[in-house]
C-alpha cells in the first residue's frame, strides 16, 4: 500500500503547516493564523490540483527538505528561491514531479521571506477547530516539524494545472507601502504623531514574526498618556506600545490588546508585508 507521507529531512530555521487559517473566532480568542502571504499559498496549491486552502508548509528564508514517500506532484512558490530534486535543478513556481524517495530541496529565500511547498493531496495533519494552522502564538495546531518528522498527505484532489508559460508571482517588495484607515485610537496620539505615520521614514525590524511586523524609525508620540482598558484588535492594527515604534499585526495577532491601535492596514496589503525582508523601507498611506 502507497504511503501518503512526507519526511522531513531538514526543517529549517522556522517551517509551519499553513492553510487557510481560522476566521471566525476572534470571539473565542482565537488568531485568524494560516499562510502570512495568502494569494502565494493559494497559487501554489492551484498548480498541484488542489482546493485553494488546503495546508501547506510555509517556510521562512532558508527554505527546507523532504523526502516523499510516494509519487508526489508539488509546486514551491511565493519567495523566489533555488528548487533542486537530488542535488539537480528543478522549476520553480511551476508543478514538478517527485518520485517516491526523491530528496526535494526548497533552497534559501533569493528575495523575500517566505516560500510555499503544495503538494497534491495538501499535507493531511490532524485539523484544530476547522484548520491544520500552526498558530506561533496561542500554539493551536501542529508544531513546526523537526528534522525525521513524518507528514501525512491527503489523497489529491485533481489534476495539477497545465502550465505553458511562466506564471506571474508578485515580486517581493524593495518599498513597502501600507494603507491605512486611522483609528480607533487615533485620538490618543498629537497631530505630530499622525503626520509622522505618514511622512516618517520607517524600516522593517528584523524582530518581526508571523506575529506582527515591528518598525525601526521615528516614535508616535501620545497625547492621552492613561491607561487603555484591553480591546479587541483585529488583523491589521497598528498598534504602538511604549516605545512608539508602530507594530502591525499579522496572522498569529492576539485578539485583544491593551495599547492603542492608531489604524488599520488595508488586508489587500498583507500580503506584502510576509515577504518585506529586515530593512525593507516602509511607509504608511492614509486613507478614508
Amino acid at each position: 500500500m502507497t504511503d501518503l507521507a512526507l519526511a522531513v529531512v531538514r526543517a529549517g530555521a522556522l517551517t509551519t503547516v499553513q492553510d487557510g487559517g481560522r476566521p471566525g473566532l476572534a470571539h473565542l480568542g482565537v488568531p485568524r493564523s494560516g499562510a502570512l502571504d495568502l494569494p502565494a499559498a493559494r497559487l501554489a496549491n492551484r498548480l498541484v490540483g488542489n482546493e485553494q486552502d488546503a495546508a501547506v508548509l510555509e517556510t521562512t528564508l532558508n527554505g527546507c527538505a523532504v523526502r516523499p514517500r510516494c509519487p508526489v506532484t508539488v509546486a514551491v512558490g511565493g519567495a523566489p528561491c533555488r528548487v533542486t530534486v537530488d542535488g539537480e535543478p528543478a522549476r520553480w513556481g511551476a508543478p514538478l514531479r517527485v518520485a517516491p524517495g526523491s530528496v526535494l530541496e526548497v533552497g534559501p529565500a533569493v528575495r523575500g521571506v517566505r516560500s510555499y511547498l503544495a503538494v497534491a493531496g495538501g499535507i493531511a495533519v490532524d485539523p484544530v477547530l476547522g484548520s491544520r494552522s500552526t498558530d506561533l502564538l496561542s500554539g493551536l495546531g501542529p508544531a513546526p516539524p523537526a528534522d525525521g518528522a513524518v507528514l501525512p498527505l491527503g489523497a489529491p484532489a485533481g489534476p495539477p494545472a497545465r502550465v505553458d508559460v511562466e506564471v506571474p508571482w508578485p515580486a517581493p517588495p524593495a518599498e513597502l507601502v501600507l494603507r491605512v484607515r486611522l483609528g480607533p485610537r487615533d485620538d490618543w496620539f498629537t497631530d505630530g504623531a499622525l503626520r509622522t505615520l505618514t511622512r516618517g521614514a520607517f524600516r522593517v525590524s528584523s524582530a518581526s514574526n508571523r506575529i506582527g511586523l515591528r518598525t525601526e524609525g521615528p516614535r508616535l508620540e501620545r497625547a492621552v498618556g492613561d491607561e487603555l482598558p484591553s480591546e479587541g484588535v483585529v488583523l491589521g492594527a497598528v498598534q504602538v506600545p511604549p516605545d512608539g515604534r508602530p507594530v502591525v499585526f499579522l496572522a498569529d495577532h492576539p485578539t485583544t490588546g491593551g495599547y492603542p491601535v492608531v489604524g488599520v492596514v488595508d488586508r489587500r496589503d498583507l500580503p506584502a508585508v510576509a515577504q518585506a525582508v529586515p530593512g525593507t523601507a516602509l511607509r504608511f498611506v492614509t486613507t478614508r
